[in-house]
């Protein structure tokens, strides 16, 4: 082997080994920024959950105030009604 040929050899070892280690980097950010973007899918979903946990009582109460008051005017109604007969 002449030494232009080896030279050529080496520079071709040197820039497949900078290859692989850029590859590899490529990889590693890539498997986190897959897990950041699943951490950050299981916070936005986690917290509508909690806040939908945390609020359910007020809005069972305000469903139940709703219920009450469309009774209460529906009985009004009733009551209009017969005293225009």
């Amino acid at each position: 082997m002449s030494p232009e040929e080896r030279e050529l050899l080496y520079k071709s070892v040197k820039l497949v080994e900078d290859n692989n280690k850029m590859l590899h980097s490529m990889r590693r950010g890539m498997r986190y920024a897959s897990i950041m973007r699943a951490i950050y899918w299981i916070l936005i979903v986690g917290s509508a959950v909690g806040a939908y946990y945390f609020i359910q009582p007020y809005v069972d109460k305000l469903i139940g105030v709703y219920g009450g008051a469309k009774s209460d005017l529906s009985n009004l109604n009733k009551i209009i009604q017969n005293f225009k007969k």
